[in-house]
């Protein structure tokens, strides 16, 4: 994740809607794919702020009634697409009737943005249904219902409980998972090391892009690295997950102990990781911490030793300050295997992705910009591909205390 700049010369972040210096409206402007200062204009609008841009922009609808987002949507389009790019994927929203949820639904589009920066950065293919995508994509924000006691009727409307998860393109998470207080309780009961928003969109998206990448097409290459999704099928595999729990030595083959459940979990594990790992590579290297390993130009090896060398890091600082780890994840050889996996199928999606949508079609910036070279990046020296082994010992695999990751 980058910075930008106000008019002012002040940093904005990619969740900022004002600029804490100077006072003005923020967003991000479709056109040059920068957040920027909103210049308002004579039609009741506003142009972007970037000097070699100044697009006609308003903000998207759920920006503009709620403050729930930062982007805008093209002034000349906007009367048919309220919703920005990101917005226009919800199907169901928090009750804004119940106290709380106005937050929690900031929060839940807060982690969603981050994630579709992700997506793109990758270059992966998504859409909705109009956009004649499939699976189309889709979210739903939801809340368990338990119905007050109804003294006077004797009953009441049927209980729901909500799972968090993906069924043929569609997401849900449940509300709860946006309250600080009730996360930290899941996170504690269940042993987890980490348990974010941010988390359970990279969860859940690997699921969608099993669909979209893999199902009938690249079946029998998923099943040499990741076993068998057909046996013994999800459902036995969960029953038998939750009442025996995973293998003692679960740690020598899988990135978290629900990885174990199925074959499924453990692709969409895996994938979470590989989210994780592009987007801290990206930011660091935005940041100004060198390394120019993204996922679009390197090999996957060198990825995972400066994400590995980067944790290391990373973890001793959280832990001089009494946090949890920042990467708590132990990369073994096998989990090598699979992020490799993973990352030529990403370079797959990219290039069908490219099909789909041509590069003169593709939203281009204006003025494109590429992290800051470390000084030991100018004249880098050749080195030999590192094998799954290699790479897995050179990082001495990241001596956490921490429990691995879980992901729901």
């Amino acid at each position: 994740m980058r910075t930008y700049s106000c008019l002012c010369g002040n940093t904005l972040f990619f969740d900022n809607s004002s600029c804490l210096t100077c006072g003005r409206e923020v967003g991000y402007c479709p056109a040059c794919r920068l957040v920027t200062a909103l210049v308002p204009n004579e039609q009741g609008g506003f142009n972007c702020g970037h000097a070699d841009c100044g697009a006609a922009i308003l903000k998207c609808k759920n920006y503009l009634e709620h403050d729930v987002c930062n982007r805008c949507v093209r002034a000349e389009t906007a009367a048919a697409e309220p919703l920005c790019d990101c917005c226009r994927f919800n199907d169901l929203i928090p009750d804004l009737t119940v106290k709380g949820n106005l937050l929690k639904w900031y929060r839940l589009e807060a982690a969603k943005r981050r994630l579709f920066y992700d997506l793109g950065e990758l270059g992966l293919p998504y859409g909705t249904e109009e956009d004649g995508v499939e699976p189309p994509l889709s979210f739903d924000f939801k809340a368990d219902v338990i119905p007050k006691k109804n003294y006077w009727r004797g009953g009441g409307a049927a209980s729901e409980r909500v799972y968090t998860g993906h069924a043929n393109g569609k997401i849900t998470i449940n509300i709860r998972e946006a309250c600080d207080v009730e996360r930290e309780k899941l996170r504690v009961d269940l042993g987890e090391a980490h348990r974010t928003l941010i988390g359970h969109f990279r969860h859940e998206i690997g699921h969608y892009y099993w669909d979209m990448l893999i199902k009938g097409r690249r079946e029998d290459e998923f099943i040499a690295v990741f076993g068998d999704h057909k046996s013994p099928t999800y459902a036995e595999a969960l029953e038998r997950h939750y009442e025996q729990g995973p293998p003692a030595d679960w740690q020598q083959n899988y990135v978290s102990a629900y990885a174990t459940m199925h074959p499924w979990e453990d692709f969409a594990e895996t994938w979470a990781l590989y989210l994780d790992m592009t987007s801290s590579l990206d930011t660091a290297a935005w940041q100004g911490f060198g390394g120019t390993t993204d996922a679009v130009h390197k090999d996957v090896e060198p990825m995972i030793k400066r994400y590995q060398q980067l944790g290391v890091a990373l973890n001793e600082i959280n832990r001089s300050m009494g946090l949890l780890d920042l990467v708590p994840e132990v990369i073994v050889p096998p989990v090598v295997e699979k992020l490799r996996y993973i990352h030529d199928l990403v370079r797959a999606g990219r290039e069908e992705n490219g099909a789909l949508k041509p590069a003169e079609d593709q939203p281009q910036a204006v003025a494109p910009e590429s992290p800051p070279l470390a000084e030991s990046e100018v004249a880098p020296a050749a080195a030999p591909p590192a094998d799954a082994e290699q790479v897995a010992n050179d990082a001495t695999q990241l001596q956490s205390e921490a429990v691995p990751v879980l992901a729901q």
